[in-house]
């Protein structure tokens, strides 16, 4: 039993972070079932600490979203920021997910990439949805610059 526990929560711990709900917003009343809304939600970098990215996307409610059946729209936008002291524990990849999250029953994800700028010394963080059959190229970008003490190790 605490191999399976300890097993799931690796599992869980390599897919990244959870998101934290930040808050949310109302955008269309539905009569049943929840309303549609945009949600922001934040993400702490697990390989960076001191970086949390905010993302904002829409939510669709009514009887489908309360079931859990609905997809969500593949629009979504990102801040990413410093909030504290930056720390990098280990060597990065030069680009790597950090985050993804079903945003559909089965097919599609929100995910976040996190790539390396090392000329500029910053952190580049992108937000898209993917599909298995066909991704949207809608897109958000953002950056943290990180202060030119504190070399970004890259492996």
């Amino acid at each position: 039993m605490k191999k399976t526990l300890l097993g799931t929560l690796a599992v869980l711990a390599a897919c990244g972070a959870a998101a934290q709900p930040v808050g949310e917003v109302d955008t269309v009343f539905k009569f049943i079932g929840p309303d549609h809304k945009i949600v922001v939600d934040a993400h702490d970098d697990p390989g960076v600490q001191g970086v949390t990215c905010y993302v904002s996307r829409a939510k669709t409610g009514g009887i489908k979203g309360a079931l859990g059946l609905a997809e969500d729209k593949a629009e979504a936008s990102i801040a990413c920021r410093q909030v504290g002291p930056i720390v990098i524990a280990k060597p990065l990849p030069q680009q790597e997910d950090v985050f993804a999250e079903r945003i559909s029953l089965v097919f599609k994800k929100l995910r976040i990439v996190r790539m390396v700028d090392a000329k500029r010394n910053t952190l580049v963080y992108l937000t898209y949805s993917d599909r298995v059959i066909e991704g949207s190229p809608q897109n958000s970008v953002t950056a943290v610059p990180v202060d030119r003490g504190t070399p970004i190790p890259v492996r």
